[in-house]
């Protein structure tokens, strides 16, 4: 319908009816849209769609902060989910009573190391990879930085036979300043003269 056509429409409509019956909301909002100027037409994007990008930096905003102790009480939970998912079915019930009682507490140690070395902001980007190496692996988790991609600590256990001792499991970690070369100790489990089964069997 052409502009003058529409116009006079709405004119004539509103004289024969005195203002009691208004022209439908439809054709007033066609006759707004036809004076707009088309380049305007182009949709900004909203705050909204920004989220939606999937940035680091609009989770970050939906995370909001959070404080060191929930930082540490997140990730010792997460902690013995993984390392219970590694010992699997068969070294699982043998120890991880001693695990809960002498390696889980120095973890928690070295995870408020971390905290300490991080601001507030950055603690919701740190996260715990989601599955453990089975087999010979020595990898329990690690704690990554999302920014980054890139692992800060790395908790493993290893498995040692010293002469004539039976086996024993070694809980450590490693940490990015020195490219996870040294091992921090965590502490040891006795197992038995027997060779241990593969991790998550």
């Amino acid at each position: 319908m052409p502009k003058w056509l529409r116009k006079s429409f709405v004119v004539m409509v509103t004289i024969l009816t005195f203002g009691m019956v208004t022209p439908s909301q439809a054709l007033l909002y066609d006759n707004s849209s036809a004076d707009k100027n088309p380049k305007k037409d182009i949709v900004e994007p909203t705050n909204e769609d920004n989220h939606s990008s999937g940035s680091l930096a609009s989770s970050f905003e939906e995370i909001g902060y959070i404080n060191k102790e929930a930082f540490i009480k997140k990730m010792l939970i997460e902690a013995e989910i993984q390392s219970f998912a590694k010992f699997g079915e068969k070294i699982k019930p043998v120890i991880e009573n001693e695990f809960s009682e002498v390696i889980l507490p120095n973890i928690e140690m070295a995870i408020q190391n971390v905290a300490e070395q991080y601001p507030k902001e950055e603690l919701a980007y740190l996260t715990v990879t989601e599955r453990p190496g089975g087999g010979w692996s020595e990898k329990i988790f690690h704690i990554k930085n999302e920014m980054t991609n890139e692992d800060i600590i790395r908790f493993h256990v290893r498995r040692d036979q010293p002469p004539q001792q039976g086996y024993w499991f070694n809980f450590h970690y490693h940490t990015y300043h020195d490219q996870f070369q040294s091992h921090h100790e965590l502490g040891k489990i006795y197992w038995a003269k027997n060779t241990p089964p593969k991790w998550m069997s």
